[in-house]
This record gives C-alpha cells, sequence and structure tokens, in this order.
C-alpha cells in the first residue's frame, strides 16, 4: 500500500461504506488485507501518477466522475492487471451541463479491441422487489 493511502485509510476505515466487501469477507479480515497491501481503496486523487501492475482495479460509480477523470484512471492500468468500471448513468450527481466521464468512455472506447461493456437492465436489480418497480416507474417518467 502506498504511503499516502497508509496515512489516509485509517480516515477511509471511518468514512468510506465497505458494505458490498463485506458481504464477500468476513469483517475481521479486512484491516489485515489493507495493511498488508493486498486490498486498498482510494479515491480518484490517489491515482495521479501511479501504474496500477498485477491488480484487480475495480472503479465504482464511475458516473460521477469527469472524462478527464475516467481517462486518467482508465490509463493507471499496468501489465498483469485488469480493470472493471461500474457505473449507473441513470443516477449521476455531476451538473447537469457536465458529460459524465462513463458516458464518454462508452463513445470513445466502445470499438477498442480488448475494452467490452455490459449493461443491466431493471430485471437485473438484486435488491428488494419493489426497486425493480421504482426504476420501472422512472423510465415510465423519462419517456
Amino acid at each position: 500500500m502506498s504511503s499516502a493511502c497508509s496515512s489516509y485509510c485509517p480516515i477511509l476505515a471511518e468514512t468510506v461504506h465497505y458494505d458490498a466487501l463485506y458481504e464477500f469477507i468476513e469483517a475481521a479480515k479486512i484491516p489485515d488485507l489493507m495493511e498488508r497491501g493486498k486490498i486498498e481503496i482510494a479515491p480518484l486523487a490517489y491515482m495521479r501518477g501511479r501504474t496500477l501492475a498485477n491488480a484487480f482495479v475495480i472503479v465504482d460509480e464511475a458516473q460521477n466522475t469527469t472524462p478527464a477523470q475516467l481517462k486518467m484512471v482508465l490509463t493507471r492500468l499496468g501489465f498483469g492487471s485488469r480493470m472493471v468500471v461500474t457505473g449507473d448513468v441513470t443516477q449521476t450527481d455531476l451538473p447537469q451541463q457536465q458529460e459524465s466521464g462513463l458516458i464518454a468512455a462508452q463513445k470513445i472506447l466502445k470499438s477498442v479491441e480488448g475494452i467490452a461493456f455490459c449493461y443491466l437492465s431493471r430485471a437485473d436489480v438484486v435488491r428488494h422487489p419493489l426497486v425493480q418497480k421504482i426504476v420501472s416507474a422512472y423510465e415510465q417518467h423519462e419517456k
């Protein structure tokens, strides 16, 4: 783990929600995995200048990145690594006039070999059954 992250991770432990991580890893093991550098949670600001080699990188909530931010993190990919970028373009928190980095990346990278896009629908919702109905109602309203 980088020294910048080492000094920042105690703050992250108090402010980041680990809900999904806890579904797959026993909560008591997470601090040790983080200390040994097996798991790192870092804000985009700490990605600049890094190369993420031999890693599985998850960029979550990418709909809230700007095109420049997402380009920066995508270009951190090093040898032996894989990257998954997740996001829901219907849930962006960016100002209305600001294009989402995720939308820009879809347009720019759609024909790049080695990059694939997977689109989910309300049928893929794995939350409360009511969430599918909520998503459907919003989709109808937006038409």
